[in-house]
């Protein structure tokens, strides 16, 4: 049975949308490029920072894609924090989890100092046992390098950890893993594409996913 939850954040736990937007124009006008729109810019989340440069741009130059992630880092720094916030079920769903006893972490894209910040400011940074970044780690998502030190570091088999997230990139990480994946369409990803990945849930929301993993512990 599950004896921890780790979270995607980026449409999982929050809606880091704005300053995405902000950061990502900042870095495409910095290598002279034009600003793209909102949708355009959504439909990356969850990918590297070079992978988005490649999807908005098509170009495939490695360092493009390097000075893309550093422009857009440097911007993020500024305005990351403050224009994110987290879904209203986030720090309800994270107490329940404590309070059954399970271990939660995030495992996420997003620069370490960048997250801690949000859980910081959110008061979330109590009810989380582990912050893994993109820069945490030698391989990022969907490589499952960041899930399996996470569920090295709790000492569990990856049968008890519940990865949770909104992306294909999350399926296919947990997906490496062996790790249960748990779906959530708060993203950009429709129902019906995570069906390859056979998650043990998919719902519109964090309410659901507290359900789910009720029900589970139970035994139901």
């Amino acid at each position: 049975m599950y004896k921890a939850a780790v979270f995607d954040f980026d449409y999982t736990l929050g809606d880091s949308t704005n300053g995405i937007v902000i950061s990502a124009n900042y870095a495409l006008e910095k290598l002279g490029y034009p600003a793209q729109d909102i949708e355009a810019i959504r439909r990356t989340v969850g990918l590297t920072l070079p992978e988005s440069f490649r999807a908005l741009t098509g170009v495939q130059d490695p360092a493009a894609g390097q000075a893309y992630a550093d422009f857009f880092h440097e911007k993020a720094e500024t305005v990351m924090t403050g224009h994110t916030r987290l879904y209203p079920d986030t720090l309800p769903l994270l107490v329940s989890l404590r309070e059954r006893g399970l271990k939660t972490a995030i495992v996420t894209t997003k620069a370490h100092r960048t997250i801690q910040r949000i859980a910081e400011r959110y008061g979330a940074l109590p009810l989380l046992d582990r912050l893994v970044g993109g820069d945490d780690v030698a391989k990022e998502k969907p490589d499952p390098e960041g899930l399996l030190g996470v569920a090295a570091g709790f000492g569990l088999a990856m049968q008890e950890v519940l990865y949770v997230g909104d992306s294909l990139v999350d399926a296919k990480t947990a997906l490496a893993a062996k790790a249960p994946f748990a779906a959530v369409l708060t993203g950009t990803t429709p129902a019906d594409a995570f069906a390859p990945y056979r998650p043990v849930f998919v719902g519109g929301d964090l309410a659901g996913l507290e359900r789910y993993i009720l029900r589970a512990l139970a035994g139901g």
